[in-house]
């Protein structure tokens, strides 16, 4: 292997030198660029000694061992060579003993450093002053210090003109630990900010859906809270209908162990069939396809009951608060009062025509139930959510309880008496100056508090549902019609014949007269006469005909409030046949209801001012605030003057001897009013039988109620019923409003002048 030669050396004195140089040099190369005694590195020479190219065969063993002690020496503080290399190779030590030259020596140094450009040369020069060292205060030749005296003296050591500026040292530049510190308090901050954050979120925001997944599992399904409905109170306050405190059961079939079991044990408690109770108690599916967890069992159990069921302690099985519709009357005014289903929806009569008024709006309740061994219980303290329930408002009606009894009394005694089987029949009491209705009966009727026994064909409302031809009752309203448009006066007088003919129609009296005999209005409403009628009606033509009978309120529903009121019909005129103008002037080609007839006869009452008759009085909201009802339309038929002089006209027919209308006659009070026989058409066929009605007035010199009795009777007879029943209903009322006898008697009336 080819020897390697070393980068030419200066020498202390500059001088360069080669590979070969001086005495001694192959030691400081065999070294590492220090002596055998010497093991560490002072200088940049030193460090250029120790490369990386290896070492050369001339190396001996003892220069070998000298370079293993260096480095091991070197290893003991291993940043010490690159301190000595950034202090120009000197070590501190050696910087301070170095000697300080002249400023030609600086100068020549400098100018060597500077002016070589070499790394090198450098290092040469500042090792020149480095090779006497040793580390054991030997010199590279190995003398001693007081050997090395004369060496040292001998060197030519200028006379020092100025101090030497000590050569500029560069100090790493260390890393600023401060901005570490700021760095890893935010990163750790931050932290800590991320963590106090998301726990807020999950303590505050999300806790209540965590919450409530855990509760899930443990709450029941909603149970509903229903609402109360409210009442219906009759014009002084009385109850009519009202709700009940009750309890409603359930089952939760996912709960139930024993369906077969519970539904023995229930049965004779609630009344329901077993078979019934099986089917609610077994598992089932809701229409979502997620298991029910709520079934009912019954409602309106009585409270006694539901305790009873509790103490059973069957699993699945729980009670809450319900309410139970009452009828204190039971039939008291049923077929206008009607009834609810179980669910508190009104089904029939003003509690179907009212069900958004009564009802109110129910309420909800989830609750954390207990274990599933046991029956359904809430936990005290436990998961808890309720919608509190709204109740519903009251309505007042215009009914009086104590006369709705006696005249539904009055009209069912003298059906069953009189009228025969299968018959119907209908009575209204309307206040002549509110046309308030203060009773409103119906035969037959009904028990609405076990309504589900009863046959629906008895649960009708007669007076808005039943229509008939009114007959000989309509025949005041064509007498009003006439001395309103000044075709007749009150003391007038008509050429009577024993009939006439309309069309192919022939038209006869029931109280014949001979042709030509002059006969009072008095004298022709005593004895319902048609001719003089039809006489009548023939001045005023079809078109006044048809406007007066609209314009006392028939051919159209009253709307007073019940659900299923019939319009009735009046013949358009457009429609009338010859034969059109003898029957429709005596209530024959026209349907009307007995409200509506009522309503009419009001109107002459009233000093011919028609209103619109009405049933509810009052809404009473669950504060307690009244707000009255809409008020009612009204319009003026009949001058006052008319209405006062057809009421007496229509007195006669309760006075005058063999009238038609004497059955109907009260002792001490003058009555006006007029009989009528009809027929009942349904679908257009008449039915079997006679519809016999009476619809009268009194005290008649100043009217304060008006009554109307209209019967059907299959097998005839009516006539028994309507005048009858009318007078014990008119004397009742009279009595019970303690309305005073009238104080004047009643006109004598001449029928023939």
């Amino acid at each position: 292997m080819a020897q390697r030669s070393d980068p030419p050396r200066r020498d202390p004195q500059g001088s360069r030198r080669g590979a070969s140089g001086t005495p001694g040099s192959a030691g400081r190369r065999g070294s590492g660029g220090t002596t055998a005694d010497q093991p560490g590195l002072s200088g940049i020479a030193d460090a250029r000694a120790y490369t990386p190219r290896g070492r050369t065969v001339r190396e001996s063993a003892e220069q070998r061992r000298a370079g293993r002690a260096g480095r091991a020496d070197r290893s003991r503080d291993p940043f010490r060579p690159v301190l000595q290399v950034l202090d120009g190779g000197q070590s501190r030590e050696a910087t301070k003993r170095q000697p300080r030259s002249t400023d030609g020596q600086s100068r020549s140094g400098g100018q060597s450093r500077s002016g070589g450009g070499s790394r090198a040369g450098a290092a040469e020069s500042r090792a020149a002053g480095t090779t006497g060292r040793t580390a054991g205060g030997r010199t590279a030749g190995g003398r001693t210090g007081r050997d090395a005296a004369p060496a040292r003296s001998r060197r030519a050591v200028p006379t020092r003109t100025r101090a030497m500026r000590p050569a500029r040292r560069v100090l790493p530049r260390l890393a600023d630990p401060r901005r570490r510190l700021r760095l890893g308090t935010f990163l750790t901050l931050s932290m800590f900010v991320v963590i106090g954050i998301r726990l807020i979120v999950l303590q505050v925001v999300d806790a209540p859906a965590y919450a409530d997944g855990g509760v899930r599992d443990r709450v029941t399904a909603p149970v509903v809270v229903p609402a109360p409905r409210g009442s219906i109170y009759d014009r002084t306050g009385a109850v009519l209908v009202h709700s009940v405190a009750a309890r409603f059961v359930y089952a939760d079939p996912t709960q139930v162990a024993d369906p077969q079991a519970a539904a023995d044990a229930l049965s004779p408690l609630l009344g329901v069939p077993r078979s019934q109770l099986v089917e609610r108690l077994v598992p089932q599916d809701r229409l979502d396809g997620q298991p029910s967890s709520f079934e009912w069992l019954a409602r309106g159990v009585d409270i006694e009951v539901a305790e009873q069921v509790l103490a059973l302690e069957l699993a699945g099985i729980g009670v809450d608060y319900d309410e139970r519709r009452e009828v204190p009357g039971n039939d008291l005014a049923a077929n206008l009062l009607g009834f609810v289903g179980d669910d508190m929806i009104g089904l029939e009569g003003l509690e179907a025509r009212y069900d958004d008024v009564l009802r109110g709006v129910n309420g909800q309740r989830i609750v954390e139930k207990g274990n599933r061994e046991l029956r359904v219980a809430e936990i005290p303290g436990g998961y808890r959510q309720e919608t509190e329930a709204k109740p519903g408002s009251s309505i007042v009606l215009t009914i009086d309880r104590d006369l709705q009894y006696e005249v539904q009394r009055i009209l069912g005694t003298m059906m069953e008496q009189r009228g025969g089987s299968g018959g119907v029949a209908a009575a209204v009491v309307l206040d002549a100056r509110t046309f308030e209705v203060l009773a409103q009966a119906s035969h037959p009727s009904y028990n609405a508090a076990n309504w589900w026994d009863s046959d629906p064909a008895d649960r009708q409302d007669i007076a808005t549902a039943f229509t008939v031809e009114p007959g000989s009752v309509h025949k005041p309203l064509v007498f009003g019609a006439a001395l309103e448009e000044g075709l007749i006066e009150p003391d007038s007088t008509v050429d009577l014949a024993p009939a006439i003919r309309k069309g192919d129609t022939t038209f006869r009296d029931t109280h014949p007269v001979a042709a030509g005999t002059a006969t009072t209005l008095a004298g022709m409403m005593a004895y319902s006469s048609n001719v003089g009628t039809i006489k009548i009606a023939d001045l005023l033509g079809p078109q006044r005909l048809h406007d007066y009978q609209e314009a006392f309120g028939l051919g159209r529903a009253t709307g007073v409030g019940l659900p299923g009121e019939a319009g009735g019909r009046v013949l358009p005129v457009d429609e009338w046949s010859d034969s059109s103008y003898g029957s429709v002037p005596l209530g024959h080609s026209v349907d009307v209801t007995p409200l509506q007839l009522a309503a009419a006869y009001a109107t002459i009452a009233n000093d011919g001012v028609y209103r619109q008759p009405r049933l509810v009085r009052e809404t009473i909201d669950e504060h307690g605030v009244r707000t009255p009802a809409e008020a009612p339309t009204t319009r003026r038929v009949l001058s006052a003057d008319n209405a006062a002089a057809l009421r007496t006209v229509m007195e006669a027919v309760t006075t005058i001897p063999d009238a038609t209308g004497t059955a109907a006659a009260i002792a001490g009070y003058r009555v006006a009013g007029k009989t009528g026989t009809g027929r009942r058409v349904v679908d257009g066929a008449p039915v079997p039988g006679e519809v016999a009605s009476f619809i009268g007035m009194a005290p008649a010199d100043d009217p304060r109620y008006v009554i109307a009795v209209v019967a059907h009777t299959p097998g005839g007879g009516g006539g028994d019923v309507s005048a009858p029943a009318f007078r014990d209903m008119m004397r009742f009322t009279l009595l019970h409003y303690r309305v005073p006898p009238t104080g004047a008697e009643a006109p004598s009336f001449v029928v023939h002048p």
